[in-house]
């Protein structure tokens, strides 16, 4: 026999096997592409339409300061809204999460309520950002495409978290951070791969949509830059140290002010009429609209150098007020604006270029609100560039490791440890609890649900 003969019947059938494996998957790709280009296209003009509606609402409010008179209104009109569509006790993002988890389903609503509700509180002044628009819609939208599609529950995860990436790339035009920040942020340490090409088609499709739009990249232009060396990087470190204990401020604050006015004061409409009235007396110390909305102006500000020593102080009270009085809108624009404005200052209190200290801030104080190192990382590369990305890695890591088990999402589940290496399986300590991991592993065993492994593979079947 010829060697070439010996060799095609002794590889024949493994041939043939990788040709059909191949071929399975290619048809399962040919799925997968079906849907992420569908999610970017919904998604993206909604988070286009998104964009666009807080854009006029903000300038109309910096161009017309008496319509900060109209916040207890705009209040009032955000409880109502909530209170007809029999959802009053909304979790927000936090109920994505726990959708994500296959422990709750999202309402039909979530996605025009959360749409209006921002922007009416961008409109009248509330200190909030974008994200938790983003995520609740692209999330509701997966949900209700995966529902109509009758996928079985792992795709429609997968469709949902398509749907985040989608809308996080539109509204922030970060297209390679957001489908990492949309695996990454539902479980800490157990990032579902499986949804990695369908998220990122769904996350440039959007993004793609969105720069056809007249929609810009977000970017920031850094003023000098130090080379990476042994007195700069010790500096660096300490500001990773600094931002790590501002997250943490900013979680504790952010919660316990929502605990304290949940508490004291249970009418939705009374409580949102206080912090409407808080709002205005903060206003008025600070005699600007500086900390009203998303405060961009200000980041770019502080990314050029330009700060106040109390800017980050005052933009977590006003956020916390805004947010814990029943307030729509989200945690993470206020954390960068907090980080960007920290960094700037730190950075003129060391002797350390404060456009670098800022997008280090920036940077960093995300990742220790929203425990996402990854996502963290090519956010800092996508605004900023690469030149400052030692820098960043360092920060970023510092902060993920001292901030502990805090976070901005009381859905958002651990399932490794940050300082063992071991499994600890339990969720952010703003909840105030956490158990054991033998005692979390005898729950998850008992009810055949171990909650962070769901991995959504494959897509098709029927529910």
């Amino acid at each position: 026999m010829r060697s070439g003969d010996y060799f095609f019947s002794r590889w024949k059938g493994r041939l043939i096997h990788s040709g059909i494996h191949i071929l399975s998957h290619l048809r399962l790709l040919v799925r997968w592409v079906f849907y992420s280009v569908l999610m970017g296209i919904l998604v993206g003009f909604i988070g286009i339409a998104f964009v666009y509606a807080i854009q006029w609402a903000t300038g109309f409010r910096l161009g017309h300061w008496w319509v900060i008179g109209l916040l207890p209104l705009g209040g009032l009109l955000i409880v109502w809204l909530y209170r007809i569509s029999h959802d009053q006790n909304d979790k927000g993002t936090n109920m994505v999460l726990a959708s994500l988890r296959a422990e709750t389903e999202l309402p039909v609503q979530m996605a025009p309520l959360i749409f209006v509700s921002t922007v009416v509180t961008h409109f009248c002044g509330g200190s909030a950002g974008r994200e938790g628009a983003a995520l609740q819609l692209g999330g509701s939208v997966g949900s209700v495409i995966g529902r109509l599609f009758r996928l079985a529950e792992r795709d429609k995860q997968v469709l949902m978290l398509c749907g985040m990436s989608a809308a996080f790339s539109a509204i922030f035009r970060t297209p390679i951070a957001a489908p990492v920040f949309a695996m990454e942020v539902v479980c800490v340490g157990a990032m579902r791969y499986a949804a990695l090409v369908p998220c990122t088609i769904a996350s440039l499709t959007a993004s793609w949509l969105a720069d056809r739009c007249g929609i810009p990249l977000a970017k920031y232009a850094l003023g000098d830059l130090p080379a990476f060396r042994v007195v700069p990087a010790l500096k660096i470190l300490l500001l990773g140290v600094c931002c790590a204990a501002v997250s943490i401020l900013f979680c504790i604050l952010l919660h316990q002010t929502e605990h304290l006015l949940k508490k004291r004061c249970k009418n939705p409409y009374v409580r949102i009429l206080i912090a409407s009235g808080v709002i205005w007396v903060l206003a008025l110390l600070v005699r600007n609209q500086d900390y009203l909305g998303i405060g961009g102006e200000v980041m770019r500000r502080a990314v050029a150098g330009e700060v106040v020593w109390y800017a980050f102080l005052a933009k977590m009270i006003f956020t916390a007020v805004t947010l814990g009085g029943g307030f729509k809108g989200g945690e993470i624009v206020p954390s960068f604006f907090i980080g960007a404005t920290f960094g700037c200052l730190f950075g003129h209190l060391l002797g350390i270029s404060p456009s670098l200290c800022a997008a280090v801030g920036m940077a960093a104080l995300f990742c220790g609100v929203t425990n996402c190192p990854l996502a963290s990382m090519m956010i800092a590369a996508e605004l900023f560039g690469m030149a400052g990305a030692p820098y960043y890695l360092l920060a970023i890591a510092v902060s993920y490791l001292l901030s502990g088990y805090y976070g901005l999402y009381g859905e958002q589940t651990f399932l490794a440890s940050k300082f063992t290496g071991g499994y600890v399986n339990h969720k952010t300590r703003q909840c105030g609890k956490s158990r054991s991991l033998r005692k979390q592993l005898a729950v998850k065993i008992q009810s055949r649900d171990i909650s962070c492994q769901k991995f959504p593979y494959p897509i098709g079947r029927r529910a």
